[in-house]
């Protein structure tokens, strides 16, 4: 397999200029540091506002993250319904589902208002149990959907085979209105839409000091009144709350374009957006040009300190697909590629206002895009004072001071890379929150 981002080789032949990097010392009412899914879909929520915005990128908009990722639009982001409803009870789940699934929704806007030419595959999602205990994650997933009162489909037996075409998995549970999308292009498209409605974007363009309104890059700076960081990765230098954020590698391969034989032994119903009940999960999909987009990884890898790039893990990954699909067999993958995905301690994202600067707002460790996408256009929203029935709540959930087994003050005795997995175990097999807002460090 040849070490290539795939949806980067989807860009070649497309009219995308890259924009060229700060250069100067500017002024404007909102600066956005970060080109991915949330500082996008903060952008947009400036178009037709009056308001001058700049956005910052460090790379091209959409290749970091959002532009690796395999482009899952579900409101699953790596926790289940029933995980939720274990944590905050029916009424805290709700509301928590509730926010990918507004993500997605603003995409699908987004995507249409933009023209953007991204892949858009309209796929059902389908979580495999594994085993005894995947059965049991699946009732599990089912009953929680029942209670609040979201439909769903679930297989066990035989009637798995009518759905994937594996008799390696114990039960499936399958709900509608997912999808799938080239996120590279995703956000390229997006980036279009905003340079033609008057948003400044520089690409190549990495702010390397904060100090009180002004963001600096290595060759010019941007003073704003308001300031939104939907940038991965911070560091320390330019915040404290990079303690609160968290990395784990996945990789993930593309195969060479499946025959119509090949769809229906994969997929005997219709196309799906899939993943699996193991910690370490793998998870596939098939793009318009019915190319097997295929990700995973390992358990040491995972979250291990330095990036792995050799193709070792995403062979396993690969084996490990083939003795569950054995008529696939002969499939040919092409490309492979890595990246790390930014998260928190328990698997939800921190989104804040620095208390000794409120213009300062911070969006950190959102997983999946739906996720970024809601956090993106939640604090471009508080910029613009919306009143929102009920929004604000979400400044609870997501506050960066809630309680976690492992606090931060112990974390940095015995480190993060020890920390971090205890935490995500805790978080989405044992945690509970009765009311998250009494739960503080």
């Amino acid at each position: 397999m040849l070490l290539q981002n795939w949806w980067f080789t989807t860009l070649i032949g497309t009219q995308r200029p890259i924009q060229p990097p700060l250069r100067e010392d500017l002024q404007c009412n909102v600066l956005i540091v970060g080109g991915g899914a949330s500082g996008l879909a903060a952008a947009a929520r400036f178009i037709g506002t009056g308001k001058k915005v700049v956005l910052l990128e460090r790379n091209i908009c959409g290749g970091s993250s959002t532009g690796k990722s395999a482009g899952f639009l579900t409101p699953d982001s790596e926790l289940e319904l029933s995980q939720l409803m274990r944590r905050f009870g029916a009424d805290g789940a709700k509301e928590l589902w509730e926010v990918p699934v507004r993500g997605i929704e603003r995409m699908l806007s987004l995507i249409k208002t933009s023209g953007a030419d991204c892949d858009l595959q309209k796929q059902d999602s389908l979580f495999l149990g594994k085993g005894r205990s995947g059965l049991k994650a699946v009732k599990e997933e089912l009953d929680s959907r029942k209670k609040l009162g979201y439909e769903s489909a679930v297989y066990e037996g035989k009637d798995i085979g009518s759905v994937i075409g594996s008799s390696g998995y114990s039960s499936a549970i399958r709900y509608k209105d997912t999808y799938g999308v080239d996120g590279l292009r995703y956000a390229q498209g997006l980036k279009g839409m905003l340079l033609d409605n008057g948003i400044s974007i520089y690409e190549s363009s990495e702010v390397v000091g904060l100090s009180g309104h002004r963001a600096r890059t290595h060759m010019g700076s941007v003073t704003a009144d308001q300031i939104i960081f939907c940038s991965d990765k911070p560091s320390p230098e330019l915040t404290s709350y990079s303690w609160n954020v968290y990395h784990e590698q996945t990789f993930l391969s593309i195969t060479e374009p499946l025959s119509q034989t090949e769809q229906r032994s994969l997929f005997p119903d219709a196309p799906f957006q899939c993943w699996d009940s193991d910690l370490v999960y793998s998870y596939y999909r098939l793009t318009g040009t019915r190319r097997l987009l295929l990700g995973g990884g390992s358990l040491f890898t995972t979250y291990a300190r330095n990036d792995s790039t050799g193709s070792d893990v995403i062979d396993n990954v690969v084996g490990r697909f083939r003795k569950m699909f054995p008529s696939l067999g002969g499939l040919k993958f092409t490309q492979f590629w890595m990246g790390r995905i930014d998260m928190t301690r328990d698997l939800l994202p921190t989104v804040l206002k620095e208390p000794a600067a409120p213009w300062v707002h911070r969006i950190l460790g959102c997983v999946g895009l739906p996720l970024a996408t809601f956090c993106g256009d939640f604090a471009a929203r508080q910029v613009l004072a919306e009143s929102v029935t009920g929004d604000e709540k979400y400044y609870q959930y997501f506050n960066a001071n809630r309680k976690f087994l492992v606090p931060i003050w112990l974390e940095k005795v015995i480190g993060k890379r020890l920390a971090f997995p205890i935490n995500n175990a805790w978080a989405k097999y044992y945690q509970k929150d009765v009311k998250n807002s009494q739960f503080v460090d």
